[in-house]
């Protein structure tokens, strides 16, 4: 239930952002229309040329929703194989997993970091002013979120091939081989 509330918390806020974005388009939209409008009706008299207004920049677009997608897939894909491979090696009575951790602390850990390398990666590809090479900074967004998502990957890899304990893990067993 805390993982679908955190879920929904992160959809809203990229929903909201898009939704602004989206916003902003239709009114530069709207504006232009209406001083399209204006001009042929005006064509006799000269328009005063208008400032360059600056362009809207979108922060999230179809690549940013990839990338970050990818790296959720890829850390569900290694937090769920190796919740799947403690659980099977404490049935297995492997004797270095004394408990399995429950599921809603687990979940509320890893959707907070993922929350959070989303904050950081919407920020780092946002446009700011006052930070000096910005240009640079947000045309390499996307390298922490892709590297991360190969580490992921190829942890939950490694998890899935991983064999279950060989031999008698458990007193029980060992007693009876005695």
């Amino acid at each position: 239930m805390t993982s679908a509330r955190l879920l929904s918390l992160t959809l809203l806020i990229v929903a909201t952002s898009a939704a602004q974005d989206l916003a902003l388009n239709k009114i530069s939209t709207d504006d232009a229309m209406i001083s399209a409008v204006g001009s042929e009706a005006l064509a006799a008299s000269p328009a005063a040329p208008l400032p360059e207004a600056p362009s809207a920049h979108r922060t999230i677009d179809k690549k940013f929703i990839f990338v970050m997608s990818a790296l959720g897939g890829a850390e569900s894909l290694r937090f769920t194989s190796r919740k799947l491979v403690l659980d099977n090696e404490f049935a297995a009575g492997a004797p270095w997993v004394t408990h399995v951790p429950p599921n809603p602390p687990l979940v509320a850990k890893y959707v907070s970091l993922y929350a959070t390398e989303l904050l950081v990666a919407y920020e780092m590809k946002k446009p700011h002013s006052w930070l000096p090479g910005d240009k640079v900074i947000r045309k390499f967004w996307w390298a922490y979120p892709a590297a991360m998502a190969a580490i992921h990957i190829k942890n939950g890899i490694g998890n899935i091939r991983t064999q279950s304990p060989g031999g008698c893990t458990s007193i029980e067993c060992a007693m009876q081989l005695q």
